[in-house]
């Protein structure tokens, strides 16, 4: 794949990048892409706003540069697509940037996926509508890879489920509260949205709204 990306040896950083409790970026080399190779993660559930938040990045990447680089995956019709960064991308856009430091892997779906929930799920704010499509994309994900991770020490212990493992890895109370987001998918537009205005509860949205249907609900 043809790509204007320079190439940087990274040296120096090591606590560089950490995505859902990946290990430590270690031997890898940072490059520099333009950020019109740049492309979001398909249906990617975390909204990029422009708000407070973003108005510090912009000026720390100004002032400083990413000092954080991104993680991508070549795409088959050219470019990359952002596993995890972008919010960077936009703040490096605001900042009047040309490009970004990008890890370049080799990822599958899934693999992506799980990267892209994870290091979203550090941000301070997560509406819960984010969570909700995010549970369900990385529960797919692990279902997908067979990691159901519910192998036992003893009969006696309880399977460790893969929502109990996505509560565990999010700080979730419990596999039940990642089914309650996970519910919320199946919510109009307009409920969505009031339970992101926390006009609407979650336990109450997920419990007895998510099953009924679309007329049901717009009724």
């Amino acid at each position: 794949m043809k790509s204007s990306a320079s190439k940087i040896q990274l040296t120096g950083f090591d606590d560089l990048f950490q995505a859902g409790g990946t290990s430590e970026v270690s031997g890898e080399t940072v490059q520099e892409v333009p950020l019109s190779e740049l492309f979001p993660f398909k249906n990617h559930p975390f909204q990029v706003r422009d708000d407070e938040a973003m108005q510090k990045t912009v000026e720390s990447i100004a002032r400083s540069g990413v000092l954080s680089p991104a993680i991508v995956r070549p795409r088959q019709e050219g470019g990359y697509e952002i596993i995890a960064g972008h919010r960077r991308k936009r703040g490096s856009e605001l900042a009047g940037r040309e490009t970004m430091p990008v890890l370049i892997r080799t990822l599958d779906d899934d693999e992506a996926t799980i990267i892209m929930v994870d290091s979203n799920l550090q941000r301070e704010k997560i509406l819960p509508s984010e969570k909700a499509f995010a549970y369900k994309m990385k529960l797919e994900a692990l279902k997908h890879q067979g990691q159901r991770r519910d192998l036992t020490s003893a009969p006696a212990v309880q399977k460790l489920t893969s929502r109990d493992k996505i509560a565990q890895d999010a700080g979730e109370k419990s596999g039940m509260a990642v089914a309650r987001y996970i519910a919320l998918t199946k919510l109009i537009p307009p409920l969505l949205v009031l339970v992101d205005e926390d006009k609407l509860a979650v336990s109450t949205a997920a419990d007895y709204l998510s099953d009924l249907s679309e007329k049901e609900q717009a009724d």
